[in-house]
């Protein structure tokens, strides 16, 4: 799981520091949009060449990993 994270960068001079995949001008919200679309692995890989699989997992690993925090409700 560490080595798919190591695919996401954020540079501070592309797209305002927002996850990228590899340092490709990809954002990690353009893969999880186009999944979110209904558009296969596949499809996504032919619709941006530069991606690889393994940066599609890398996204949903990423886009996991922020989701996943505890809530802490007001009594």
């Amino acid at each position: 799981m560490d080595s798919l994270l190591k695919r996401i960068t954020s540079e501070p001079g592309k797209f305002g520091g927002r996850p990228c995949i590899r340092g490709l001008r990809i954002r990690v919200v353009d893969v999880l949009d186009l999944l979110a679309a209904g558009l296969t692995h596949e499809e996504i890989l032919k619709e941006l060449p530069d991606l690889e699989a393994d940066d599609i997992k890398a996204a949903l690993t990423f886009a996991g990993k922020r989701v996943d925090h505890p809530l802490i409700a007001a009594e």
